[in-house]
């Protein structure tokens, strides 16, 4: 696929088939996030993997009872080592840079053949604790990722371009 029928093709992905994901695939994977830019190239994501059925299980209860972080064959928490950097523009380096990680490791599992879907309600204390994180270290996503139950395309309600673009000034 070329990378506009990835971005059109990407879903939400909450039912996987009982399907493992091969080592080899999420390497590849975790590599295209690695590749993604970060602010002075701090490169503060760090991931860990979670393949462990009673793990995931402890996971899904942390995110509010999302039953299909378990079902997963495998989840990724997405934490950052930061520093708190601020960007000149006001913003955390470590929210965006890892966003963008995610956002590059999201359309290669698309080329993949596999689904995710982007956790942000979970309670980050509880998942610190599951799976052993230091206080210092950010969890900032959970990612479920796996070989989608369907993986027909979803129509996507998106507001128009003109409902979004500005040009030269913010108007009307």
């Amino acid at each position: 696929m070329n990378i506009y029928e990835l971005i059109k093709t990407r879903k939400s992905v909450r039912a996987f088939q009982d399907r493992d994901v091969p080592e080899d695939v999420l390497m590849k994977l975790l590599g295209a996030a690695r590749m993604a830019p970060s602010a002075k190239n701090f490169q503060e994501w760090r991931f860990i993997i979670v393949r462990n059925s009673a793990t995931r299980a402890k996971l899904a209860e942390a995110a509010k009872g999302q039953k299909f972080v378990a079902e997963a064959p495998v989840v990724i928490a997405c934490c950052a080592e930061t520093d708190w950097h601020v960007m000149s523009c006001g913003q955390l380096c470590y929210p965006i840079d890892l966003a963008i990680a995610i956002d590059h490791l999201t359309l290669a599992a698309v080329e993949e053949g596999l689904g995710a879907c982007w956790v942000g309600a979970f309670y980050e204390d509880k998942v610190r604790d599951i799976l052993e994180i230091p206080r210092n270290i950010r969890v900032v996503e959970l990612l479920p990722l796996g070989y989608p139950q369907d993986s027909a395309p979803v129509e996507k309600s998106r507001l128009p371009l003109t409902a979004i673009v500005k040009r030269e000034k913010w108007h009307d």
